[in-house]
């Protein structure tokens, strides 16, 4: 996920770094201190509470490096926003198709960093598939890079993806390399309201009708009735269709979605309040299962909802993956937000974000195998790179 405006910060540093070049995050980490690793710094109650006092603000370490557009390839500073990626790459009818949810603020580092995605993901793949090179400081204070800046180059590949993800545990993201993609001609962008939403039987037919068809949509999302009302879509839930390409491809395909049902047109900037429909104290999990499982997941997530005043959910269909998120605040919500989670689901569960007092009571650290703490160990020996943050 990337940085969003707004974001509750917990265990917050007591003293900021500046980051401003690869030479001052060397001497930052050399300097053996712990240290919280911050992008825009305006996401950091994600992940389990850091233990350090000192926090690595890299907001400065910003700008494209080198952008290559016959190679559809741009390097960037680790602090550069998405929204300038965006803005540099529009003048050559190309885009970066990451949309981690948060707001366009938000650094490309950061996005990495936590391999955040968004509905785009449906049609573009994950961080990882979009991330050709990276250059990093390890926690021993040594810069390495990874991977390379042509499409082709497969130097370093499990390297990159290794440090995709890896939430600044085992180097701190200086600089990226990105494959880009021809902006569509054309766009458009459909929604599906009605009955056969509201019920994982129905949704589960309508599901399998739609994989049927013969479309290659670049999102399709469900959202709950709370959260259609919050996007404006009127009552009730909606699947959400962005169609692009060419002019008669996108024709074709809306022909095709024709027979589901009765789909109306809505302007593009549905999907950038939905990128940001995020309330500024909010618990987040994301639940996942098989694609072929969506209306499983979709009624296991409304379910958890359902329990929780304020809450809304949202699903990407073609990835199998349902994200609740829930507003915070006070003992009676943060002991409703425990018992929903604790409800038993057949599936993966990811929590995003929740407050600092919930964490403990959550399932066991990732980093517990002798795989995972050799690598940290082997980049991070002493682990002062955010300490904490995957419960290492």
């Amino acid at each position: 996920m990337a940085d969003g405006a707004g974001r509750a910060v917990i265990a917050a540093p007591t003293a900021a770094l500046p980051g401003s070049s690869t030479a001052a995050v060397v001497d930052a980490v050399r300097a053996g201190a712990p240290l919280r690793i911050a992008g825009a710094g305006t996401w950091l109650d994600a992940g389990r509470p850091v233990r350090a006092r000192e926090q690595l603000a890299l907001g400065t370490l910003a700008g494209i490096v080198d952008y290559t557009p016959g190679d559809l390839t741009l390097t960037a500073r680790a602090g550069t926003p998405l929204a300038a990626i965006d803005e540099a790459t529009r003048a050559e009818r190309q885009w970066l198709p990451l949309d981690p949810f948060g707001s366009p603020a938000g650094t490309i580092g950061a996005t990495v960093a936590t391999a955040s995605a968004g509905p785009l993901a449906h049609a573009f793949g994950l961080p990882r598939d979009n991330v050709l090179g990276l250059e990093f400081v390890t926690g021993a204070g040594s810069v390495v890079r990874g991977g390379g800046r042509v499409v082709k180059n497969v130097a370093g590949f499990d390297l990159v993806r290794l440090l995709v993800g890896s939430w600044g545990t085992l180097g701190v993201l200086t600089e990226v390399t990105v494959r880009l993609r021809a902006r569509p001609e054309a766009e458009v962008t459909l929604a599906l309201r009605g009955p056969a939403l509201a019920a994982p039987a129905p949704l589960l037919a309508a599901l399998r009708t739609l994989g049927t068809t013969a479309i290659a949509p670049l999102a399709l999302e469900l959202v709950d009735a709370r959260l259609a009302e919050r996007l404006r879509l009127g009552d009730g839930p909606a699947l959400l269709a962005r169609l692009g390409g060419n002019e008669p491809f996108v024709a074709g395909q809306r022909a095709a979605l024709a027979p589901l049902g009765d789909w109306t047109e809505l302007p593009a900037a549905v999907w950038e309040r939905l990128r940001d429909c995020e309330p500024r104290e909010a618990g987040v999990v994301r639940f996942s299962a098989p694609p072929s499982r969506m209306a499983a997941t979709w009624a296991h997530a409304l379910a958890v909802c359902a329990a929780l005043p304020g809450a809304f959910a949202h699903a990407s269909v073609g990835r199998g993956v349902a994200r609740c998120v829930m507003p915070t605040g006070g003992a009676p919500r943060e002991a409703a937000l425990a018992r929903a989670l604790a409800s038993p689901f057949d599936g993966t569960r990811v929590v995003e974000r929740l407050p600092a007092a919930l964490w403990p009571a959550r399932e066991p650290a990732p980093v517990r195998d002798r795989l995972e703490r050799e690598l940290r160990r082997a980049y991070d020996p002493q682990g002062i790179l955010n300490p904490g943050i995957l419960g290492q």
